[in-house]
């Protein structure tokens, strides 16, 4: 039951992590508008995603450069990566030069692009469900709930930051469990037992999957070329 459960919670979070990232290749083809609550924002963007994962002349493997081209060109529209980043690598982020910062945000970004974007391969009709938005400030969690076609339903919240009139995702909870701590767990191991060095060098070869993937996936992930 347990092992079943950590199955559930990884895959919601990459496929809900995939819909995210893919979903910003659509603001080169959808025009949005940017006013309302965080969950009218982030609902206006999965769906989009939904849309275009069911248009027949999207689903070509021949797309797969273009759109993930698209992708990384307006990331920087939903997705806080330099956020991100800076709570995945925790205090070892303060021990950095500006200039390392900026690598890291951009190694980091290809680390999700790579762990999480064909993951939305996998998305056949399953149902998303925005139960209500918490809001703090400049801080806001979109609540949602993810139902499998076996009827599961899986708790995905979404944790944003407000940025001038917009939103931004910076964080994927599934059942409790953040992809940032996931992902600092995993690099601090790393930093700990090695070095920040060892790090970047996983980052750059692609010798480094999203947390508890299988060692297929990790046989899968390949270089942006």
């Amino acid at each position: 039951m347990m092992i079943e459960t950590r199955r559930r919670r990884r895959g919601g979070m990459q496929w809900c992590l995939a819909v995210v990232i893919v979903g910003l290749w659509l603001f080169e083809f959808v025009p949005l508008v940017w006013a309302g609550t965080p969950s009218d924002q982030l609902k206006a963007s999965v769906d989009e995603v939904i849309r275009v994962l069911e248009d027949p002349s999207l689903k070509p493997e021949s797309k797969a450069q273009e759109r993930r081209a698209a992708v990384r060109k307006v990331a920087d529209n939903i997705f806080d990566f330099p956020e991100t980043a800076k709570r995945a690598l925790g205090p070892h982020w303060r021990s950095l030069s500006e200039k390392d910062q900026q690598e890291f945000v951009g190694l980091f970004a290809d680390l999700l692009e790579r762990a999480y974007l064909s993951k939305i391969e996998a998305y056949s009709g399953e149902k998303i469900a925005y139960t209500g938005d918490v809001i703090d400030g400049d801080l806001a969690t979109v609540k949602t709930r993810f139902t499998t076609k076996k009827g599961t339903d899986i708790p995905i919240d979404y944790r944003m930051l407000h940025q001038g009139d917009r939103w931004l995702v910076y964080d994927v909870s599934v059942e409790g469990v953040s992809l940032i701590n996931n992902y600092r767990t995993q690099f601090n191991k790393i930093i700990q037992t090695s070095s920040y060095q060892d790090l970047v060098t996983r980052m750059k070869s692609s010798d480094m999957a999203a947390p508890g993937a299988s060692d297929d996936s990790r046989a899968k992930a390949k270089p942006r070329s």
